[in-house]
């Protein structure tokens, strides 16, 4: 997989698709334990399956399988968990109008 590293430690993207006109995204998002996305707003709703790993944020604990919701305005800052064994958090999202950073 080509992964290409973020300007955040411990976090890499593959992106499937990607529109600016919409600000739509289909990525893979991978985070190292510890390590996270910084704290962003979203523009329209955003989905995320959980593949591998977990991450915690505002709302609690995501692991493996699990499918999270974020209603468009909501904002969360994910930060993979510590405790998967040095298992690295790797979740596919989709942002239906991108997102706004708020941190980082």
């Amino acid at each position: 997989m080509p992964w290409r590293q973020t300007r955040y430690p411990g976090v890499s993207v593959h992106f499937y698709a990607s529109d600016k006109r919409t600000g739509r995204v289909v990525a893979l998002i991978r985070m190292n334990p510890d390590c996270g996305y910084p704290t962003h707003k979203h523009r329209g709703a955003e989905d995320v399956v959980v593949l591998q790993g977990g991450y915690r944020d505002e709302r609690g604990e995501h692991r493996a399988g699990s499918f999270v919701h974020y209603e468009d305005g909501s904002s969360h800052g994910p930060v993979a968990l510590a405790s998967m064994q040095g298992q690295a958090c790797v979740l596919l999202a989709v942002a239906h109008e991108g997102v706004e950073l708020l941190g980082g």
